[in-house]
């Protein structure tokens, strides 16, 4: 060990008798793991990001939508025609053991007035459990009950987007009235901010009332029972393909749909649409640390070329320790050590560079970024085993000099 700490002091001395050059020499290095780190830091912020998107939208939920409906020869597109029914919704209830909690909805674009103000947004029309599955907490009042969905309550809970709309700072929303359709409706909770959906749409750019309200007062229906779409929070989020099988096999069955039909309706999974975007954030991800790892390969051929020029500037020096006595393996260790502790120090160097480079891109493009702590120590291990790689031919070549030669050596 003492030996070791020895040469590599030794190694330190004949690094810093030329700085200029062996900071010249590591450039390459810096660069690279500072890019590495930079990348896979923009890459983990971007995935952490996405995944934050898809817990925002709901418990462990499975969205169930109209899909495509073939009458007469013509084929509708998806949600062309209402197929799925408040019975439907019921039913998966009822019948699907790995389903946890069922809403379903409706939705219109609607304009919201509260005395000369007004503002149009996205009207829903939901029952209790939509809290529940959404787990959308509140920041004031209460949520819809099952009594103002029975009863067909003119109630409604707004949207963070809304209120900022509509009412001015220090104006109390709650027990005030607003009017959609010319029916007049009274603020009874305000919902907590969620942000953008996955889509990029503002979830916060919403009103909510009880759906047997919006049925029959507000958007109208040519068949009474129809619905947009329901949604469904799992038992579990291992249970979510369990959940999606059961729900298929159960609106298959309610719809009558034979064997060669097609489904009649469309269920999103937001685990899949997680599992995608985190592949291809790793895809980007590892696309990008390979780009940047170039500077790395560049680096380690920068660092093999000084210490050829090494060897070549300290021939006699070596022809002189092996006339004394000293071991081929000591010469070889001694100039295996200074190139790993010059491309070592660049990758600290580089570290250093990388995080603050995913600071200034957190700080300036307001990109989320996170430096992981097993990316920091990988480029550490990755710039030394550089050294080494690229290290051991000039460090072979000076143990191998004849030490009769290199003394002769001009």
């Amino acid at each position: 060990m003492r030996l070791l700490l020895i040469a590599v002091r030794i190694a330190l001395c004949a690094l810093c008798r030329n700085t200029l050059r062996s900071l010249l020499t590591i450039l390459g290095i810096i660069i690279g793991v500072a890019a590495v780190i930079a990348m896979i830091s923009i890459g983990e912020g971007a995935s952490t990001a996405v995944q934050e998107q898809i817990a925002r939208m709901g418990n462990n939920m499975l969205v169930i939508l109209s899909g495509s409906v073939t009458q007469g020869g013509v084929r509708s597109g998806s949600g062309g025609r209402s197929t799925l029914r408040v019975n439907d919704a019921k039913a998966i209830q009822r019948d699907c053991p790995a389903v946890s909690a069922v809403t379903y909805t409706r939705r219109q674009t609607q304009q919201v007035v509260v005395g000369n103000q007004n503002w149009s947004t996205s009207l829903l029309g939901v029952t209790a459990e939509y809290q529940r599955v959404r787990d959308w907490p509140l920041t004031a009042g209460r949520f819809l009950t099952k009594q103002d969905e029975e009863s067909g309550a003119a109630v409604a809970v707004l949207g963070q987007s809304v209120v900022e709309h509509l009412f001015g700072p220090g104006q109390q929303p709650l027990e005030q009235v607003v009017r959609m359709n010319n029916v007049p409706f009274r603020i009874i909770g305000l919902l907590a901010a969620k942000g953008q959906s996955t889509q990029g749409t503002d979830q916060d750019d919403t009103v909510l009332i009880p759906f047997s309200t919006a049925e029959r007062k507000v958007m109208g229906a040519s068949t009474l029972g129809a619905v947009g779409s329901i949604l469904v929070s799992a038992v579990h989020p291992e249970r979510i393909p369990e959940a999606e099988r059961q729900i298929k096999a159960l609106l298959r069955e309610r719809h009558r749909l034979k064997s060669t039909q097609e489904d009649d309706f469309m269920i999103r999974n937001l685990a899949d649409v997680a599992a995608t975007a985190q592949s291809t954030s790793d895809s980007m991800s590892i696309l990008l640390a390979s780009v940047a790892s170039v500077s790395l390969l560049v680096g380690g051929i920068g660092i093999m070329n000084i210490m050829l020029v090494s060897v070549a500037e300290r021939t006699r020096e070596i022809g002189l320790r092996l006339a004394i006595g000293a071991r081929r393996r000591d010469i070889l260790l001694q100039f295996l050590l200074e190139a790993v502790v010059l491309s070592t120090l660049g990758g600290l160097v580089g570290v250093g560079l990388g995080v603050v480079s995913a600071q200034l891109v957190s700080t300036f493009a307001e990109w989320p970024t996170i430096v992981p702590l097993e990316a920091i120590a990988l480029a550490v291990l990755f710039s030394g085993a550089v050294g080494i790689f690229f290290g051991f031919y000039p460090a072979r070549k000076a143990a191998h000099l004849d030490p009769i030669q290199a003394l002769r050596y001009e």
